[in-house]
């Protein structure tokens, strides 16, 4: 059994449960995907499938990827990704279709996806930096201060914070609750934000270790019974 899909984020919506209260939400287009190759433990070492993500457009690939879907007889897909597959259960074959409909309201699911890259930032904006004084001359406003270039230690140590790129990284959201499932349209909603912008493809799977479901009461203060 497979335990992830590939998804297109179309972008964020808010919600109203039962209670009138909102809640924020994303929309992805999840799949549809065909199976590529599956692998297995004899041959590669362990067990997961590749899947591509069918689109509307054709895609047009190089001649070794063209040649990678000619084996399986499939058309070619532009988007591949890897996910892994539940042992035991059964096996997938070249050629099967993953949809939506493996997933259903109230699941907890972990996206995958790639962070907005924002260049290159300062400490307080990359690792959130208090900074210096902002009046009485301080001279001193959004440096990160000393990083120890003294008597001792004379030397910077590894891994100390400073500037630098910020953002366009691999992110993993853990346990977000699906609120809705569309299978005609192959859209998911799940509760919260997920990496990326608009248009970035994620990869939606399974939770790994899912959070019990919270019941909040109405009328009744946080932290009393």
């Amino acid at each position: 059994m497979v335990t992830g899909i590939i998804g297109k984020k179309v972008g964020m919506t808010q919600l109203f449960d039962e209670n009138g209260r909102v809640r924020p939400a994303t929309v992805i287009k999840a799949g549809p995907c065909v199976v590529v190759q599956a692998k297995t433990a004899a041959r590669d070492g362990y067990e997961a499938v590749q899947l591509g993500l069918i689109e509307e457009r054709p895609a047009r690939v190089t001649k070794p990827v063209a040649g990678h879907f000619k084996k399986v007889d499939l058309p070619p897909t532009r988007i591949l990704r890897e996910v892994a597959v539940v042992r035991g259960e059964e096996s997938v074959k070249t050629g099967d279709r993953v949809l939506v409909s493996m997933f259903a309201g109230g699941d907890r699911v972990d996206v995958i996806g790639t962070s907005r890259g924002k260049g290159f930032q300062g400490v307080m904006k990359r690792h959130g930096f208090r900074g210096g004084q902002a009046t009485h001359g301080s001279m001193f406003h959004r440096a990160p201060g000393s990083i120890g270039q003294s008597s001792y230690p004379s030397r910077v140590f590894k891994g100390m914070r400073g500037p630098g790129r910020m953002g366009g990284r691999r992110v993993t959201v853990r346990s977000l609750q699906v609120v809705r499932v569309d299978e005609d349209n192959h859209l998911l909603i799940v509760q919260g934000a997920v990496p990326g912008a608009p248009g970035s493809h994620v990869i939606i799977r399974k939770a790994v270790a899912a959070k019990p479901v919270q019941v909040v009461q109405e009328g009744i203060p946080k932290g009393k019974k």
